[in-house]
Protein backbone atom coordinates (compact mmCIF):
# COMPACT_ATOMS: atom_id res chain seq x y z
CA UNK A 1 0.00 0.00 0.00
CA UNK A 2 1.30 3.45 -0.91
CA UNK A 3 0.19 6.78 0.57
CA UNK A 4 1.57 9.62 -1.55
CA UNK A 5 5.32 8.83 -1.60
CA UNK A 6 5.34 6.46 1.40
CA UNK A 7 5.02 2.67 1.23
CA UNK A 8 3.33 0.82 4.10
CA UNK A 9 4.55 -2.75 4.64
CA UNK A 10 3.52 -5.60 6.95
CA UNK A 11 6.24 -8.15 7.73
CA UNK A 12 6.84 -11.10 10.02
CA UNK A 13 10.26 -10.35 11.50
CA UNK A 14 12.12 -9.58 14.69
CA UNK A 15 11.85 -5.80 14.84
CA UNK A 16 15.24 -5.56 16.55
CA UNK A 17 16.83 -7.07 13.43
CA UNK A 18 15.34 -4.57 10.97
CA UNK A 19 17.73 -2.19 9.27
CA UNK A 20 15.59 0.94 9.41
CA UNK A 21 16.14 4.50 10.59
CA UNK A 22 13.91 4.04 13.65
CA UNK A 23 11.99 1.35 15.51
CA UNK A 24 9.21 2.07 18.00
CA UNK A 25 9.49 0.67 21.52
CA UNK A 26 6.21 0.50 23.49
CA UNK A 27 7.12 1.37 27.06
CA UNK A 28 5.99 2.65 30.45
CA UNK A 29 6.11 6.19 31.83
CA UNK A 30 9.49 5.59 33.52
CA UNK A 31 11.00 4.22 30.27
CA UNK A 32 12.46 1.22 32.09
CA UNK A 33 13.35 -1.66 29.78
CA UNK A 34 13.00 -4.80 31.87
CA UNK A 35 10.40 -6.89 30.02
CA UNK A 36 8.73 -7.58 26.71
CA UNK A 37 10.08 -5.96 23.56
CA UNK A 38 11.79 -3.24 25.61
CA UNK A 39 13.83 -5.89 27.42
CA UNK A 40 14.91 -7.45 24.12
CA UNK A 41 15.91 -4.05 22.74
CA UNK A 42 18.00 -3.39 25.85
CA UNK A 43 19.61 -6.84 25.72
CA UNK A 44 20.54 -6.61 22.03
CA UNK A 45 21.22 -2.90 21.80
CA UNK A 46 22.91 -2.27 25.11
CA UNK A 47 22.05 -0.66 28.44
CA UNK A 48 23.00 2.78 27.08
CA UNK A 49 19.62 2.90 25.28
CA UNK A 50 17.76 2.68 28.58
CA UNK A 51 20.11 5.17 30.26
CA UNK A 52 19.55 7.74 27.51
CA UNK A 53 15.79 7.15 27.55
CA UNK A 54 15.50 7.50 31.33
CA UNK A 55 17.34 10.82 31.20
CA UNK A 56 14.25 12.17 29.41
CA UNK A 57 11.59 11.18 31.95
CA UNK A 58 8.99 11.89 33.18
CA UNK A 59 6.63 11.26 30.28
CA UNK A 60 2.88 10.97 30.23
CA UNK A 61 0.77 8.33 28.52
CA UNK A 62 0.95 8.68 24.75
CA UNK A 63 4.16 10.75 24.69
CA UNK A 64 7.30 9.64 22.86
CA UNK A 65 11.01 10.43 22.84
CA UNK A 66 13.89 9.24 20.69
CA UNK A 67 17.30 7.78 21.58
CA UNK A 68 20.21 6.25 19.75
CA UNK A 69 19.83 2.52 18.97
CA UNK A 70 23.17 1.28 20.30
CA UNK A 71 24.17 -2.05 18.77
CA UNK A 72 20.86 -2.56 16.95
CA UNK A 73 20.67 -2.43 13.16
CA UNK A 74 18.28 0.52 13.43
CA UNK A 75 19.71 4.01 13.89
CA UNK A 76 17.21 5.25 16.49
CA UNK A 77 14.68 3.93 18.98
CA UNK A 78 11.49 5.89 19.50
CA UNK A 79 10.14 5.15 22.99
CA UNK A 80 6.36 5.58 23.10
CA UNK A 81 4.46 5.37 26.38
CA UNK A 82 1.60 2.93 25.73
CA UNK A 83 0.61 2.01 29.30
CA UNK A 84 -0.28 3.85 32.48
CA UNK A 85 0.99 3.31 36.04
CA UNK A 86 -1.02 0.10 36.45
CA UNK A 87 0.07 -1.20 33.02
CA UNK A 88 -3.33 -0.29 31.60
CA UNK A 89 -3.92 1.12 28.14
CA UNK A 90 -6.82 2.37 26.03
CA UNK A 91 -7.58 3.59 22.53
CA UNK A 92 -6.68 7.21 23.34
CA UNK A 93 -3.23 6.27 24.68
CA UNK A 94 -2.46 4.14 21.63
CA UNK A 95 -3.67 6.85 19.25
CA UNK A 96 -1.51 9.49 20.97
CA UNK A 97 1.49 7.15 21.07
CA UNK A 98 1.34 6.59 17.31
CA UNK A 99 0.99 10.30 16.63
CA UNK A 100 3.87 11.18 18.98
CA UNK A 101 6.09 8.49 17.41
CA UNK A 102 5.44 9.88 13.95
CA UNK A 103 6.22 13.38 15.16
CA UNK A 104 9.53 12.09 16.56
CA UNK A 105 10.26 10.52 13.18
CA UNK A 106 9.56 13.84 11.47
CA UNK A 107 11.95 15.67 13.81
CA UNK A 108 14.65 13.07 13.13
CA UNK A 109 13.95 13.29 9.39
CA UNK A 110 13.96 9.50 9.19
CA UNK A 111 13.07 7.84 5.91
CA UNK A 112 12.07 4.45 7.32
CA UNK A 113 10.52 3.33 10.60
CA UNK A 114 8.94 0.20 12.05
CA UNK A 115 6.08 -0.27 14.51
CA UNK A 116 5.15 -3.33 16.55
CA UNK A 117 1.47 -3.73 17.45
CA UNK A 118 1.20 -1.14 20.22
CA UNK A 119 -0.64 -1.91 23.44
CA UNK A 120 -1.16 -5.60 22.73
CA UNK A 121 1.51 -6.97 25.08
CA UNK A 122 1.42 -5.81 28.68
CA UNK A 123 -1.53 -3.54 27.93
CA UNK A 124 -3.68 -6.41 26.66
CA UNK A 125 -5.35 -4.40 23.89
CA UNK A 126 -6.81 -6.34 20.96
CA UNK A 127 -4.52 -6.89 17.98
CA UNK A 128 -7.07 -5.84 15.36
CA UNK A 129 -8.22 -2.86 17.41
CA UNK A 130 -4.65 -1.65 17.85
CA UNK A 131 -3.95 -2.18 14.16
CA UNK A 132 -6.93 -0.11 13.04
CA UNK A 133 -6.01 2.76 15.34
CA UNK A 134 -2.40 2.67 14.10
CA UNK A 135 -3.46 2.57 10.45
CA UNK A 136 -5.84 5.50 10.98
CA UNK A 137 -3.15 7.66 12.57
CA UNK A 138 -0.42 6.72 10.09
CA UNK A 139 -2.56 7.39 7.02
CA UNK A 140 -3.74 10.70 8.47
CA UNK A 141 -0.13 11.71 9.20
CA UNK A 142 1.21 10.68 5.79
CA UNK A 143 -1.52 12.63 4.01
CA UNK A 144 -1.28 15.87 5.95
CA UNK A 145 2.04 16.25 7.82
CA UNK A 146 5.49 17.35 6.67
CA UNK A 147 7.83 14.38 6.87
CA UNK A 148 10.61 12.47 5.08
CA UNK A 149 9.19 8.99 5.45
CA UNK A 150 9.50 6.72 2.45
CA UNK A 151 8.62 3.50 4.27
CA UNK A 152 6.54 2.58 7.32
CA UNK A 153 6.60 -1.06 8.40
CA UNK A 154 4.31 -2.97 10.73
CA UNK A 155 6.41 -5.75 12.24
CA UNK A 156 4.81 -8.82 13.88
CA UNK A 157 6.97 -11.50 15.45
CA UNK A 158 4.89 -14.67 15.72
CA UNK A 159 3.11 -16.38 12.86
CA UNK A 160 -0.43 -16.25 14.24
CA UNK A 161 -0.28 -12.54 15.07
CA UNK A 162 1.24 -11.78 11.68
CA UNK A 163 -1.49 -13.68 9.84
CA UNK A 164 -4.31 -11.96 11.75
CA UNK A 165 -2.75 -8.52 11.39
CA UNK A 166 -1.77 -8.95 7.75
CA UNK A 167 -5.17 -10.23 6.65
CA UNK A 168 -7.24 -7.66 8.53
CA UNK A 169 -5.05 -4.59 8.03
CA UNK A 170 -4.52 -5.05 4.29
CA UNK A 171 -8.29 -5.17 3.84
CA UNK A 172 -8.75 -2.21 6.15
CA UNK A 173 -6.12 -0.08 4.41
CA UNK A 174 -7.66 -0.92 1.04
CA UNK A 175 -11.05 0.20 2.34
CA UNK A 176 -9.69 3.50 3.71
CA UNK A 177 -7.52 4.37 0.73
CA UNK A 178 -9.22 2.84 -2.30
CA UNK A 179 -12.90 2.80 -1.27
CA UNK A 180 -13.30 5.86 0.96
CA UNK A 181 -10.58 7.97 -0.64
CA UNK A 182 -8.92 11.07 0.88
CA UNK A 183 -12.08 12.66 2.33
CA UNK A 184 -13.68 14.65 3.85
CA UNK A 185 -16.34 11.96 4.23
CA UNK A 186 -20.11 12.48 4.30
CA UNK A 187 -21.88 10.61 7.09
CA UNK A 188 -25.23 10.50 8.85
CA UNK A 189 -26.19 9.87 12.47
CA UNK A 190 -29.68 9.23 13.77
CA UNK A 191 -31.30 10.05 17.09
CA UNK A 192 -33.93 7.29 17.23
CA UNK A 193 -36.61 8.09 19.76
CA UNK A 194 -38.57 5.46 21.66
CA UNK A 195 -41.12 6.23 24.38
CA UNK A 196 -38.57 5.70 27.18
CA UNK A 197 -35.47 7.26 25.59
CA UNK A 198 -33.20 6.94 22.55
CA UNK A 199 -31.30 4.05 20.98
CA UNK A 200 -27.50 3.93 21.28
CA UNK A 201 -25.03 1.40 19.93
CA UNK A 202 -21.74 0.25 21.40
CA UNK A 203 -19.14 0.34 18.64
CA UNK A 204 -17.19 -2.80 17.77
CA UNK A 205 -14.48 -0.83 15.94
CA UNK A 206 -12.27 2.07 17.05
CA UNK A 207 -13.09 4.66 18.14
CA UNK A 208 -14.83 2.60 20.82
CA UNK A 209 -17.66 3.80 23.02
CA UNK A 210 -21.38 4.46 22.80
CA UNK A 211 -22.64 6.33 19.78
CA UNK A 212 -25.68 7.23 17.77
CA UNK A 213 -26.49 4.79 14.96
CA UNK A 214 -25.12 5.98 11.63
CA UNK A 215 -22.50 5.58 8.96
CA UNK A 216 -21.17 6.65 5.59
CA UNK A 217 -23.28 7.93 2.71
CA UNK A 218 -23.27 5.42 -0.15
CA UNK A 219 -22.83 6.53 -3.75
CA UNK A 220 -26.22 7.35 -5.27
CA UNK A 221 -27.99 7.91 -1.92
CA UNK A 222 -29.42 11.07 -0.51
CA UNK A 223 -28.99 11.78 3.20
CA UNK A 224 -32.47 10.63 4.16
CA UNK A 225 -32.06 7.30 2.36
CA UNK A 226 -28.70 6.80 4.08
CA UNK A 227 -30.22 7.48 7.50
CA UNK A 228 -33.04 4.99 6.92
CA UNK A 229 -30.61 2.32 5.67
CA UNK A 230 -28.08 2.79 8.49
CA UNK A 231 -30.80 2.71 11.14
CA UNK A 232 -32.12 -0.57 9.78
CA UNK A 233 -28.66 -2.13 9.45
CA UNK A 234 -27.47 -1.15 12.92
CA UNK A 235 -30.67 -1.29 15.02
CA UNK A 236 -33.27 -3.27 12.98
CA UNK A 237 -35.65 -0.31 13.41
CA UNK A 238 -37.74 1.46 10.79
CA UNK A 239 -37.94 5.25 10.98
CA UNK A 240 -40.96 7.52 10.87
CA UNK A 241 -41.20 11.33 11.02
CA UNK A 242 -37.58 11.68 9.91
CA UNK A 243 -36.24 15.24 10.10
CA UNK A 244 -32.82 16.88 10.00
CA UNK A 245 -31.41 18.17 13.27
CA UNK A 246 -27.97 19.74 12.64
CA UNK A 247 -24.82 19.18 10.57
CA UNK A 248 -21.46 18.84 12.32
CA UNK A 249 -18.22 19.45 10.43
CA UNK A 250 -15.40 20.13 12.91
CA UNK A 251 -12.32 18.44 11.36
CA UNK A 252 -11.46 16.96 14.78
CA UNK A 253 -14.91 15.52 15.58
CA UNK A 254 -13.79 12.09 14.39
CA UNK A 255 -10.28 11.04 15.51
CA UNK A 256 -9.83 8.83 12.42
CA UNK A 257 -10.32 11.42 9.68
CA UNK A 258 -12.41 14.44 8.68
CA UNK A 259 -16.11 13.56 8.58
CA UNK A 260 -19.12 15.81 8.00
CA UNK A 261 -22.21 14.37 9.62
CA UNK A 262 -25.83 15.36 9.25
CA UNK A 263 -27.80 14.27 12.29
CA UNK A 264 -31.44 13.23 11.97
CA UNK A 265 -34.20 12.73 14.52
CA UNK A 266 -36.91 10.12 14.01
CA UNK A 267 -39.14 7.74 15.92
CA UNK A 268 -38.26 4.07 15.78
CA UNK A 269 -40.65 1.26 14.97
CA UNK A 270 -39.89 -2.42 15.42
CA UNK A 271 -37.79 -4.54 17.75
CA UNK A 272 -34.31 -3.07 18.47
CA UNK A 273 -31.50 -5.48 17.64
CA UNK A 274 -27.77 -4.81 17.24
CA UNK A 275 -26.31 -5.41 13.80
CA UNK A 276 -23.63 -4.25 11.35
CA UNK A 277 -20.78 -2.51 13.25
CA UNK A 278 -22.64 -2.55 16.57
CA UNK A 279 -21.23 -4.70 19.37
CA UNK A 280 -24.20 -3.95 21.57
CA UNK A 281 -27.39 -1.88 21.58
CA UNK A 282 -29.48 -0.39 24.33
CA UNK A 283 -32.27 2.07 24.94
CA UNK A 284 -31.08 4.84 27.25
CA UNK A 285 -33.45 6.98 29.25
CA UNK A 286 -33.21 10.70 28.55
CA UNK A 287 -32.06 11.48 32.10
CA UNK A 288 -29.24 8.92 31.82
CA UNK A 289 -27.79 10.11 28.50
CA UNK A 290 -25.22 12.63 29.88
CA UNK A 291 -23.49 9.97 32.01
CA UNK A 292 -22.20 7.69 29.23
CA UNK A 293 -18.79 7.60 27.52
CA UNK A 294 -19.33 8.46 23.86
CA UNK A 295 -17.35 8.08 20.67
CA UNK A 296 -16.79 11.02 18.30
CA UNK A 297 -18.58 14.25 19.34
CA UNK A 298 -21.80 12.46 20.16
CA UNK A 299 -21.85 13.67 23.75
CA UNK A 300 -22.08 17.26 22.45
CA UNK A 301 -24.71 16.30 19.86
CA UNK A 302 -26.87 14.65 22.50
CA UNK A 303 -26.42 17.64 24.81
CA UNK A 304 -27.79 19.94 22.09
CA UNK A 305 -30.62 17.51 21.39
CA UNK A 306 -31.62 17.44 25.07
CA UNK A 307 -31.55 21.24 25.21
CA UNK A 308 -33.88 21.42 22.21
CA UNK A 309 -36.23 18.92 23.84
CA UNK A 310 -36.34 21.05 26.98
CA UNK A 311 -36.36 24.57 25.54
CA UNK A 312 -37.60 24.15 21.97
CA UNK A 313 -36.20 25.18 18.60
CA UNK A 314 -35.93 28.89 19.53
CA UNK A 315 -32.63 28.28 21.34
CA UNK A 316 -30.99 27.25 18.07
Amino acid sequence: MKIKNTTINIVQEDITELKVDAIVNPTNRNLTMDEGLAGIIKKKGGAAIEEEAMSKVPLMEGEAVETQAGKLKAKNVIHAVTVGPMKETNQDIIRKAVKSSLECAARLKVQSMAFPALGTGVGGFSLVGSGKIMVQEIIKFLRHADHHLQQVTFCLYDTESYKIFNDSMRKYMHHLVEVLGPGPYVTVDIIIELPQGIVLIERSNPPYGWSLPGGFLDYGENLEQSAIREAKEETNLDLINLRQFHTYSNPNRDPRFHTISTVFIAQGRGTPQAGSDAQNLKMVRYEDLPQLDYAFDHKDIIKEYLMEREFGDDRF
